[in-house]
């Protein structure tokens, strides 16, 4: 044969083929595009050298592995369409004259083309938007933008090697179908139709059974920390029963509709219902893929955003003041390192320097000392080292001596020798006791007002402030008994006006004064630390707008999944029912009533994804928010707001792919002479 024989078929066959290759080639071209940009973030100097742009690139390069492993599942999935739909072709080929190997040389040369293609435009497009996503992000987490562009060598030759891989999978995956398969298969492809899967009712009976039980584990998690273990599980868990259940499903509903006369003998239901029923299985698939991929863009879009608009209010949950001092009072051999209490004047005396110097002006400043340690609690009581007690029982727990506790709130409680006031913080208490070693006090709750803490924020289990008669008493029996390993601290915190600059510059020079005099005071050893909330703002927002950008990414990217499997689904089975409309058209059936059997076959299946989305998401939900807990998101009507809206713009962007694709469809059924 002629040199460039092979080449000229195969580019014909893509021309031909068009409606099938240019959005399979823009998919790619946008797989590959993503894949760049995350990777060049990832090595973006103007990011690394951000506050918090450590954690941002660690964060980025977790989304890249995602979108690395999604591209090879997704480009499987979408090239089996183009192989089903370019078999009968390959069969006309091998009956003309041309073996298995001549037409592996022009299935080689289309998948050369159409890599080609898809890595030179996704290279270059990825390059131009590289730039604009940096923007995004850095204006995202509030920092100084720049406007330089670069080109990132190590991420091209990544996106290369990655995707190459992927399209030679790809080329070996189509010859071994088209290499197993006879000519007079291939031929008929096309109308071959799927026989019911056995025992479909058992599966789908499997399939509610999984989808309840993951449904009970997401709305019975009472605390973050198991929500936190058990979303991944309850994830693979309502997967695996969607593709279930959809796929007995829709075997089930064919079914019921055809035993249903008075539906199913209309012109309008004839002729969509024995379409549906013809590829019962490939239709449960592709919409419970699109059900799963909805979820998850859902689940992305409304917790990252919730957690980015609510980001202040996490931030001041983690750092309940402007500035916050702690030093310890207790050296690793429980031997008290400020007998003379010298501690409260150095820090007061350093804070009123700093404040004169930096004009600060504290306000609503609070001190005090308190012991802290972990413990499991056991009908009341400390428990240490039990392995019969479950990790839910377990809290982080915080002592402060009544006096205290009267000065911060401005009140003038009297306990009694045996009475504790308990404040828990995410978690109940529900125990009328607290037994801490030898000591037992009966308690009485109350607000967590007055004991707000960065660390019981920042927790990932519960946190149980104790307010004793005597905070000496607590420590000794900790000395004494050697087992509950108290911390104990000085804290003083305070709130001040001064702009983010002020601040922090004031917090590097109280923390040095401070630094220089407990040293000279206590000895090298002896810890001390600053806090100051502005300094840690920019750290927040890279955490949170990081985790948003990266969701906005990948949303993206399963978007693009969902429409093209909503486009080749339409398409290929617009070609493969053509022929049955031609039919009905010549036996009397008119475009109109055509139109209204297109609409009922396409209602009758194609909202199901998004209804059975929104479902999974209500489900969801308690799962959802308690896991944001760990991020100090607390306000749920925010999430609750975010998750409405998420799913507003969602439906919206569903039933305009919907009307989009329906009409591609109608085009394809309605007037073959177009093709």
């Amino acid at each position: 044969m002629k040199a460039g024989f092979y080449p000229k078929l195969a580019w014909t066959g893509i021309k031909k083929n068009k409606r099938m290759y240019l959005p399979y080639i823009m998919t790619c071209s946008g797989m590959v595009m993503m894949y760049y940009i995350i990777s060049y973030l990832t090595e973006s100097s103007i990011l690394s050298l951000m506050p918090g742009g450590d954690v941002m690139q660690t964060i980025l390069t977790l989304g890249s592995g995602i979108i690395a492993v999604f591209s090879v599942i997704f480009l499987f999935y979408t090239n089996s369409f183009l192989v089903k739909r370019r078999k009968k072709e390959f069969g006309l080929y091998n009956i003309l004259g041309m073996d298995k190997k001549n037409i592996s040389f022009v299935i080689l040369w289309e998948t050369v083309i159409y890599a080609l293609m898809s890595l030179i435009l996704g290279i270059l497009s990825g390059i131009l938007f590289s730039k604009l996503a940096e923007l995004v992000l850095v204006n995202i987490v509030h920092g100084k933008i720049t406007y330089t562009l670069t080109v990132s060598i190590d991420s091209i030759f990544s996106a290369l090697i990655l995707f190459s891989g992927i399209f030679v999978l790809l080329f070996l995956n189509t010859l071994r179908q088209v290499h197993m398969a006879n000519p007079i298969a291939l031929m008929h492809s096309d109308n071959v139709g799927e026989k019911p899967p056995r025992g479909n009712v058992l599966f789908g009976i499997l399939g509610l059974v999984i989808l309840i039980a993951a449904y009970i584990i997401a709305v019975s998690i009472e605390d973050p920390v198991s929500a936190l273990a058990l979303f991944f599980a309850a994830a693979i868990m309502v997967i695996a029963a969607t593709y279930l259940i959809f796929i007995s499903g829709s075997v089930l509903l064919c079914r019921l509709l055809q035993k249903n006369r008075k539906y199913y003998y209309k012109a309008n239901h004839f002729v969509s219902v024995s379409s549906m029923t013809y590829r019962m299985k490939r239709n449960g698939a592709g919409l419970a893929s699109i059900c799963i991929l909805a979820t998850m863009v859902l689940v992305m879009i409304a917790s990252t955003t919730a957690l980015y608009v609510g980001e202040e209010d996490s931030l001041r949950s983690r750092y309940p003041n402007d500035f916050a001092i702690e030093t310890n009072l207790l050296d690793d051999e429980d031997t008290p390192v400020d007998p003379e209490n010298k501690v409260p004047a150095i820090i007061s005396e350093a804070v009123k320097n700093a404040a004169d110097t930096f004009a600060l002006n504290p306000q609503n400043s609070k001190e005090y000392t308190f012991a802290g340690t972990s413990a499991l609690i056991s009908e009341g009581r400390m428990v240490f080292n039990s392995a019969s007690l479950d990790f839910n029982d377990y809290w982080q727990i915080y002592f402060i001596g009544i006096d205290d506790y009267n000065a911060m709130s401005g009140q003038n409680i009297v306990l009694g020798e045996h009475e504790a006031l308990v404040a828990p913080y995410r978690e109940d208490y529900k125990f009328d006791k607290f037994n801490a070693g030898s000591l037992s006090f009966g308690v009485r709750k109350i607000e967590n007002d007055f004991l707000e803490s960065g660390s019981a924020a920042m927790s990932l289990i519960p946190t149980l402030n104790v307010i004793v008669p005597n905070l000496e008493e607590i420590i000794n029996e900790s000395i004494q008994s050697g087992e509950m390993g108290l911390a104990v601290k000085y804290r003083y915190s305070f709130d001040t006006e001064a702009d983010t600059e002020t601040q922090i510059e004031a917090q590097n020079s109280l923390y040095s004064s401070l630094k220089s005099s407990v040293k000279n005071e206590f000895g090298e050893d002896h810890s001390i630390s600053v806090d100051n909330r502005a300094a840690q703002r920019e750290n927040f927002y890279s955490l949170f707008g990081s985790l948003l950008f990266l969701c906005i990414v990948l949303s993206v990217v399963f978007i693009f999944a969902a429409v093209l499997i909503i486009y080749y689904k339409q398409i290929s089975e617009g070609y493969e029912d053509r022929s049955r409309f031609e039919i009905m058209q010549k036996v009397g059936m008119t475009k109109k009533e055509i139109k209204r059997s297109i609409n009922s076959q396409l209602l009758t299946v194609f909202f199901m994804p998004l209804i059975t989305a929104g479902i999974h998401l209500i489900f969801a939900f308690p799962m959802i928010h308690k896991m944001l807990m760990l991020f100090n998101l607390m306000n749920l009507p925010l999430l609750i707001g975010t998750t409405i809206v998420s799913f507003i713009i969602f439906a919206v962007f569903y039933t305009s792919v919907y009307r989009i694709t329906s009409n591609s469809y109608y085009s394809i059924v309605s007037d073959s002479a177009s093709e």
